[in-house]
């Protein structure tokens, strides 16, 4: 759900939650201990930008999206009794301007799809800027920050480069577009997520346990720590938009990378100029 009472006020966060980035305008979305297998995924998609051929490129994104779905099943796995592995976390994220809200579900999406919980705790202070709260293991928690960080410059992009239909109001137009594209772009995460599942169903850990067990219990441990810290919440009202850009939106994201992308200081900077 993105939005979830009676948590801490915004503004109370701690200050080392409030480290800058020029993408996001909030906390910084990079991680020094990276997997070796995001690398891999970084490269992937690397080489799909690079090529002129179409089908290349769409060939290297879908299979850079298996592998991020893939990833999150292997660590689970791997982890699974092991002492000092994958550990549960969370971490408060700013979400800055343009359309901080749009973002906000945007970054829900991602974190739900991938068995995280995610509080929307609203405004800092008096400013634009929204404050989000993501409960998960360590390296699911990553993967939403990737992921997160890589949509949210394809989707800033690719709107910069609509024109608003003669007619329409032009912000009633290019929020409807966004949430047309965060709505494809969730689907074609959670499908992804569902069939690494399903392809690891007759897996078993090192200690016997099946991942389906595994994944289980995992999100019971993300669920009792969210619920722990956020007893009291309350769901989301109904999200609801006018102008007709919905379907430009949902088809840009069918065409979106979903496994990740690179981020360079030329790139984030134009996203917020």
């Amino acid at each position: 759900m993105v939005s979830r009472g009676g948590g801490q006020p915004p503004d109370r966060h701690r200050s080392a939650d409030r480290r800058t980035d020029a993408l996001t305008g909030g906390t910084r979305m990079t991680n020094a201990k990276e997997h070796p297998k995001l690398a891999q995924i970084r490269a992937l998609l690397a080489k799909a930008e690079a090529t002129n051929y179409p089908e290349e490129a769409e060939a290297l994104t879908a299979k850079a999206a298996e592998l991020m779905a893939k990833y999150g099943i292997e660590q689970a796995l791997l982890d699974d009794g092991r002492a000092g592995g994958d550990a549960p976390i969370d971490r408060k994220i700013t979400i800055a301007n343009p359309w901080a809200m749009e973002r906000v579900m945007l970054i829900n999406r991602i974190a739900l799809a991938m068995g995280c919980e995610l509080i929307h705790l609203g405004r800092i202070g008096n400013g634009p800027s929204r404050l989000v709260h993501v409960f998960g293991f360590e390296s699911d928690v990553q993967r939403v920050e990737l992921l997160y960080t890589s949509l949210l410059l394809q989707m800033h992009s690719s709107l910069a480069a609509q024109r608003v239909p003669v007619g329409e109001r032009a912000r009633a137009w290019r929020r409807s577009w966004l949430l047309g594209y965060i709505s494809r772009v969730g689907d074609r995460i959670e499908d992804a997520e569902r069939r690494a599942r399903q392809e690891a169903s007759g897996q078993v850990t090192a200690t016997g346990r099946s991942a389906a067990l595994v994944l289980a219990d995992r999100k019971a441990v993300v669920t009792r720590r969210y619920r722990a810290a956020y007893p009291r919440t309350r769901k989301a009202r109904a999200t609801t938009f006018t102008g007709t850009g919905y379907g430009a939106g949902w088809a840009a994201g069918g065409r979106a990378d979903i496994g990740g992308h690179r981020i360079g200081r030329t790139a984030a900077a134009a996203l917020i100029s």
